[in-house]
């Protein structure tokens, strides 16, 4: 126990600089510790009550009123992150959203839409995520609040929750492609970015990856408009259909819950006016139980690239999956109870911290380097 308070002390003390104040630094070491403890929830007062505090003043006021630097603890987290598990040859930024189901209608950019941690039209909150992906773990380390445009179009409310003035509106796939310009922009060690088909349909973002030579495998619907080598447009259903029997490899895409994923796989080149350095290829991944059930994917990367490359970084999208139930279940991602647009950002921001520092117990443990025991209380 006491070598995992030294071990904590350690990795607040890495975040000390964006505190000011002794009283912010202590309080985010306290909210940190809270959200790594065994509480049923964590918000502010329980937070408080597992710091020793008698009310949560103390708490709010870390996240709403105290000067600290949210965006700068941001890139430390990520710096931790890419210390622990980076790894350029390999390493995979996946590209995904989740939902917070909130009551009311104060809550930044909070409104009735789509939340698929639900599965249904919710009241909620959706955040866009960037993770990390190598064969060392995998982490959050990019976060951004989407706005829907009934709040961007009322300056109004958008006051009333703090949002900034020159906050606009941005589509996540446009919110997603600034946290992948960041992480280009802080030398991240990646090779290739993944996501499903809220991002790959999307032809401005994967022209912009292309364009920054940033190699993808992006899902994309059944529909999807190809250029097949032909100089023909067609949808890439149509064109996985001619695919011959004997194309078909059987590989896993990584392990699951219930051990290997195993699918059937195709590649088919596309895009024959291309750049010799690069590849255009379509990807599908075919059910081994029911031949009907396809996915397809876009992908753009060096040329030569095989077939199993390809496969790895389709399956390395369900990390991030990982990653939200780890965050959500452990370190509080959605536990809080905050209106602002800052509050927002500075809660997830700290889930984020105390889930690297869980990564990096985690390394610690497989180096086979001292226990850290049940909690950091």
């Amino acid at each position: 126990m006491q070598q995992w308070a030294g071990a904590f002390t350690a990795f607040c003390g890495r975040f000390a600089a964006r505190f000011p104040r002794v009283e912010s630094r202590r309080r985010m070491a306290g909210y940190v510790r809270g959200l790594l403890g065994e509480l049923e929830r964590k918000n502010g007062w329980s937070l408080a009550e597992a710091a020793g505090d008698t009310g949560p003043e103390g708490m709010q006021r870390l996240l709403n009123s105290y000067s600290w630097d949210t965006d700068g603890l941001r890139d430390d987290v990520r710096a931790v992150v890419i210390e622990a598990i980076g790894a350029p040859e390999a390493g995979v930024l996946i590209v995904d959203e989740t939902g917070f189901l909130k009551k009311g209608t104060r809550s930044a950019g909070v409104a009735r839409q789509y939340s698929g941690t639900a599965g249904r039209i919710e009241n909620c909150q959706i955040g866009v995520f960037l993770a990390y992906a190598s064969g060392g773990g995998r982490a959050l380390i990019d976060r951004e609040l989407y706005l829907p445009r009934a709040w961007t179009e009322d300056r109004a409310r958008c006051a009333a929750a703090k949002i900034p003035q020159d906050r606009d509106f941005a589509t996540k796939p446009q919110l997603a492609q600034a946290m992948i310009e960041r992480a280009l922009q802080a030398r991240v060690p990646f090779a290739w970015v993944t996501a499903d088909e809220a991002y790959g349909q999307v032809g401005a973002l994967r022209l912009w990856l292309e364009r920054h030579g940033v190699a993808h495998v992006l899902a994309v619907p059944k529909s999807q408009a190809v250029i097949s080598m032909d100089l023909r447009q067609r949808r890439a259903h149509t064109v996985i259909a001619e695919v011959a029997p004997q194309a078909w490899q059987r590989i896993s895409c990584g392990d699951g819950a219930h051990g290997r994923r195993l699918y059937d796989w195709a590649v088919v080149d596309i895009r024959p006016l291309r750049d010799p350095r690069y590849g255009h290829w379509l990807l599908a991944r075919r059910s081994v139980s029911d031949r009907t059930e396809i996915a397809y994917y876009l992908c753009f990367g060096p040329a030569g690239t095989a077939i199993p490359e390809l496969v790895r970084v389709a399956g390395s999208r369900w990390a991030i999956e990982e990653c939200f139930q780890t965050a959500k279940n452990e370190t509080g991602l959605d536990h809080y109870q905050v209106r602002d647009y800052t509050a927002w950002y500075r809660h997830i921001t700290l889930s984020m911290a105390a889930a690297a520092f869980l990564l990096l117990i985690h390394q610690d443990e497989k180096k086979g380097g001292p226990s850290a025991g049940p909690n950091p209380s």
